[in-house]
């Protein structure tokens, strides 16, 4: 699944409008060089979220959230992020007045099917 996400977390995680991801089962995952450097926060939704960075640069990488087996993985985090094809933006409700929305995506107010 990928996306790009409005909320007012992963804005201030991105230091932009949004941020650009993709979703992914944990267990078909891993890491094939060096391991990120993980922060805890809280999510808007109040779930504990860990944000892996990269140790060496500081770039965002990688973040999990408690109760999800999942990865969410930053496309700019890719060696090629341009293959990075987002399918929707959500969490809309929470976007930048000065953001303009792809309206040839799927826009989902909060979480996904909202």
């Amino acid at each position: 699944m990928a996306f790009n996400c409005h909320c007012r977390d992963c804005q201030r995680a991105s230091g932009s409008a949004y941020a650009s991801a993709v979703l992914v089962p944990a267990d078909t995952f891993r890491f094939t060089k060096g391991t990120p450097r993980y922060h805890a926060a809280t999510a808007d939704s109040g779930r504990a979220v860990g944000r892996g960075f990269c140790p060496d640069c500081g770039s965002p990488v990688v973040a999990t959230q408690a109760g999800f087996p999942i990865y969410i993985i930053y496309a700019s985090s890719l060696d090629d992020p341009s293959w990075h094809r987002p399918t929707m933006e959500i969490f809309t409700s929470s976007a930048q007045p000065w953001d303009l929305l792809n309206p040839a995506l799927q826009h989902y107010a909060r979480g996904l099917g909202t």
